[in-house]
């Protein structure tokens, strides 16, 4: 009896683990290209216009036309295809089919371990029932483990929430079930454009974009897992953004559209960002920065890919060391859900997308926010040129960049905007060329729906206090944007005002008791209760 028991309990432990969930495993076939007489080994990566994307052993993507397939490969291109477009277009509905199964097959194998358990209590001795206790609890323990750890959730979106808040109020967010929204201007709370190389700049410079409203970013809240990972190379996704940071500044692929590496091309500045055509400014690689500058804390995400899934530095989102990534990137963490981590070397941030994603016929993810751009020259790399500097001006209305070119100092490119006007100075040692141009009305970013997060960012101490308050705005606030500060009484009488941000206080003339300090910005007010000794 003893050995029965033994050989059922491992034939049941293997049962339960055969059924653990690996999205990872890619499985080659076998195609044939009969047009060509030659034979490839991959797997499926992508179908459009035409042109199948097959992936090798070696993670390298090669293109054959759908026609020089053989007739069995068509089929199972054609049947790959249908199934991609059924999951795009219903993908929650499936994401809850699959959880349903995986917790249905989990309920059918507890149920058969506890009879099996039960047949077998009362088929053994009484003495020797107790060796059995702990190897059938592990047994349950070890099912629901490898059961739940796949299981697809809904992300909760207050999660998504905690990774921008710290970037309040350079980003505003909301939520629907289908994504989360972030609006921003597309502008860091670090220095720009230092750190190009003399051959990577095209004279482009950071103008403040206006992804707001129905233009903003669009991170699903329903994240699929890919039938297989959509690479991300120097072909596909080379437009636009394929993450947001958590900053609200969007993340491209680190291949430029003409298929360089931007970061060991020397085309980044030192926070891996440069601007694009439209004067959009972008990361190329992790903001793993975010980190460094203290902007943000190591357990939580620095930015979100636009699959839906976090990206992560060198830290677990535990706090622990990040373990080994898969070719994508990333991996799942003990919390089953799948998340991605920047590093230093190539592909910087996301190998290949892991949840589902859509790619246009130019190359870019969608749904995506757009730049617009305000001027219409075709700008080309200004060798020789080196950027010492680039500054907001002194009206807050632009920016003011300083560069040398071959080694002599003088040069700029200041811009500054009015209304719909952006007058641009192009100046040189021996003068300086002024040019408008017509665009947009520079926005901004929203605060109502904020004002939770910029309660939280502000701190008040000491609190209680005796003679002199502090005022903490956190990293992101911007001082500017204070209109004022006043402190009301128990019963709502002002005794104290200022028309601009301090960041010290003196309260000696208050008595002791109860007040409200008030803090007001352009769209949201802040109320902190303060105790005066």
């Amino acid at each position: 009896m003893k050995k029965i028991i033994l050989i059922l309990i491992c034939m049941l432990n293997g049962f339960m683990f055969s059924h653990t969930l690996n999205y990872n495993k890619i499985i080659l076939r076998h195609w044939s290209i009969e047009k060509d007489h030659k034979c490839l080994d991959g797997s499926f990566s992508k179908f459009k216009n035409g042109i199948v994307s097959i992936e090798d052993a070696q993670n390298n993507i090669v293109d054959v036309s759908f026609e020089s397939l053989s007739a069995s490969d068509q089929i199972f291109v054609s049947k790959k295809e249908e199934a991609i477009i059924a999951l795009n277009s219903s993908a929650p509905s499936i994401k809850n089919e699959i959880t349903s199964k995986l917790l249905i097959q989990s309920f059918l194998v507890i149920l058969l371990l506890s009879l099996f358990s039960f047949f077998i209590f009362r088929k053994t001795e009484k003495q020797k029932r107790k060796y059995l206790i702990p190897i059938v609890s592990a047994g349950i323990i070890m099912t629901l483990f490898s059961f739940g750890k796949k299981i697809l959730t809904t992300t909760d979106p207050n999660f998504v929430n905690s990774a921008f808040i710290p970037f309040i109020p350079n980003v505003h967010t909301s939520w629907d079930n289908t994504y989360f929204y972030v609006e921003s201007k597309g502008i860091p709370n670090h220095t720009m454009m230092v750190g190009i190389s003399n051959h990577g700049w095209q004279q482009q410079v950071p103008n403040p974009q206006c992804y707001i409203g129905t233009n903003h970013w669009s991170i699903p809240l329903n994240p699929v897992i890919a039938a297989a990972p959509t690479l991300i190379d120097n072909v596909h996704f080379t437009r636009g953004a394929i993450a947001i940071a958590a900053n609200g500044v969007p993340i491209f692929n680190y291949h430029t559209n003409t298929g360089v590496d931007s970061y060991t091309d020397g085309q980044l500045d030192n926070y891996g960002g440069h601007c694009g055509r439209g004067d959009d400014y972008h990361y190329h690689i992790a903001p793993t920065h975010l980190y460094t500058l203290g902007q943000t804390t190591t357990n939580l995400p620095c930015a979100f890919a636009l699959d839906g899934f976090a990206v992560y530095g060198s830290m677990e989102p535990d706090g622990t060391p990040m373990t080994a990534l898969d070719t994508n990137h990333g991996h799942y963490g003990t919390d089953g859900v799948y998340h991605y981590h920047g590093t230093s070397t190539a592909p910087y941030m996301i190998g290949s997308f892991v949840g589902q994603v859509t790619e246009d016929n130019t190359n870019q993810l969608i749904p995506q926010a757009a730049a617009h751009p305000v001027r219409n020259e075709n700008w080309t790399p200004l060798v020789g040129a080196v950027i010492t500097s680039c500054v907001a001006n002194a009206n807050n209305n632009g920016y003011n960049l300083s560069y040398t070119l071959n080694g002599t100092p003088g040069y700029a490119t200041n811009f500054s905007w009015s209304g719909t006007t952006y007058t641009f100075n192009y100046v040189t040692p021996t003068g300086t060329t002024n040019t408008n141009y017509n665009g947009f009305t520079q926005c901004t970013v929203p605060l109502a729906n904020n004002a939770f997060a910029l309660d939280n960012a502000i701190t008040l101490y000491p609190n209680p206090v005796k003679d002199i308050l502090q005022i903490n705005l956190g990293n992101n606030i911007i001082e500017s944007e204070i209109q004022n500060i006043t402190i009301y009484g128990i019963k709502g009488d002002l005794v104290l005002k200022t028309d601009r941000y301090k960041s010290s206080i003196d309260i000696k003339s208050l008595t002791s008791g109860t007040y409200f300090v008030k803090i007001q910005f352009p769209n949201a007010q802040i109320t902190k209760k303060l105790l005066v000794q």
